[in-house]
């Protein structure tokens, strides 16, 4: 059955036996992802979508009927007053800069407190020197790292009461790091403290691959401001680029204003068509998302039989899509990410190698042979070539891509 793919038997034998023992956690996926399809259903269903939604406008964008449907969707869907949804976000941290920047003035503080956030994200706060960024602006920046894969309650106390700082940055995922990524309990525990230390700190959270992974997101335990990426879980693998800030109105106010310009702010920005997909995405995102942790689960149990290492093993709790797989070996995590790569729906005859990309200090192996170029919701796995040489595997539009992309990583592993 498998032959055309080059997939070995006794690979396909050892998926179908880690399947089995991972019928409990894919029922808790399910259950989650019936929560958010009722939760995305009734907001459509609230907010009277229709095909007028569809339509799209050019130049400035006055008058955009869909454009705010789809904000008024997202707000109800993520708990929160307000949202921009926009496909002028090229990135994930193009949202995060646009956000830093409406929310922060010279002399302010920066403090991130789930350690150094993503590599792109350094030359934006001026971590690494750079003419344009939050550093130059006379924005300070300081951070306190994570203690055993939780919040250093202490350290975080201990600033708060000597510093008056305007910004609280926690960033949800992992990023290329191998700590766990932080559940929706541990945010609301140290959110919880920040506001009683001081109640006009405001919560930022970088929530990328993190929605609909959980009953809940961000605002609904008290942050101020999330952000995310539309290539990524809220996209459904629809959306072909965009981002959201959703949060306190005044402050996606600020933000609006901030990517286009003070007096215009949010009643400018052209939709240029795309309306059905950011709509179809998010209305497609619950199953994709739960497709995606499937597979991820799945690849957990395999690897762990192989005896590498893994984090999060299979049983545990998830509260992002992204499966890490420990390789310790440069040649290994490049033949396991070129295995994905060939089990891709695009560019499969491509043969992966470590490069340099923008935003990153090492070079980087990346497999995502997608429909929308750097999608992450779409089967994925990448990861720097640095000790300990770990994959970050995240995606699949649907449970069997997945499967398929995971039997010819793993037959790579095994036999070439």
């Amino acid at each position: 059955m498998y032959e055309e793919l080059g997939i070995h038997d006794d690979v396909v034998s050892l998926i179908e036996e880690s399947e089995k023992d991972c019928f409990l956690e894919f029922e808790r996926v399910d259950k989650m992802c019936s929560l958010n399809s009722l939760k995305v259903l009734s907001s459509f269903h609230r907010n009277r979508i229709n095909e007028a939604h569809f339509n799209s406008t050019t130049g400035y964008g006055y008058n955009d009927l869909g454009r705010e449907a789809i904000e008024n969707v997202f707000r109800d869907v993520l708990g929160a007053e307000d949202a921009l949804v926009r496909n002028q976000f090229v990135s994930g941290s193009h949202a995060l800069t646009v956000c830093f920047f409406a929310l922060l003035r010279p002399g302010d503080i920066l403090l991130s407190i789930s350690g150094k956030p993503y590599d792109t994200l350094d030359e934006v706060i001026g971590i690494k020197d750079n003419p344009s960024s939050l550093k130059s602006f006379g924005v300070n920046y300081s951070q306190i790292d994570l203690v055993d894969d939780d919040f250093d309650y202490e350290s975080i106390s201990n600033y708060l009461t000597k510093n008056k700082v305007k910004v609280v940055e926690i960033q949800r995922s992992k990023g290329y790091s191998s700590r766990k990524s932080l559940s929706i309990e541990k945010l609301e525990n140290v959110i919880k403290l920040i506001k009683s230390i001081d109640k006009d700190v405001l919560v930022m959270v970088d929530n990328c691959y993190c929605e609909f992974v959980s009953n809940c997101e961000p605002v609904s335990v008290g942050a101020d401001v999330m952000v995310g990426s539309l290539i990524k879980n809220l996209g459904g693998g629809i959306a072909p680029n965009g981002a959201y800030i959703a949060g306190r109105k005044e402050l996606i106010d600020l933000c609006g204003e901030r990517l286009t310009l003070p007096g215009e702010g949010r009643e400018v920005g052209p939709t240029l068509g795309i309306n059905r997909q950011i709509l179809q995405g998010i209305y497609m995102a619950p199953s994709v998302v739960a497709a995606s942790l499937k597979v991820a689960i799945l690849t957990s149990r395999v690897l762990e039989k192989l005896g590498y290492d893994v984090e999060p093993k299979y049983q545990d709790e998830r509260v992002d899509i992204v499966q890490n797989i420990f390789f310790y070996d440069a040649n290994k995590l490049i033949n396991f990410t070129r295995g994905i790569q060939q089990a891709s729906a695009i560019d499969s005859a491509a043969l992966v190698e470590a490069s340099d990309m923008p935003g990153y200090d090492d070079k980087i192996v990346m497999a995502s042979g997608s429909f929308t170029q750097g999608s992450s919701i779409e089967l994925s796995c990448d990861g720097p070539i640095r000790e300990p040489y770990i994959a970050y595997m995240q995606g699949s539009m649907t449970y069997p891509y997945g499967r398929l992309g995971l039997m010819k990583a793993v037959d790579r592993l095994i036999y070439e």
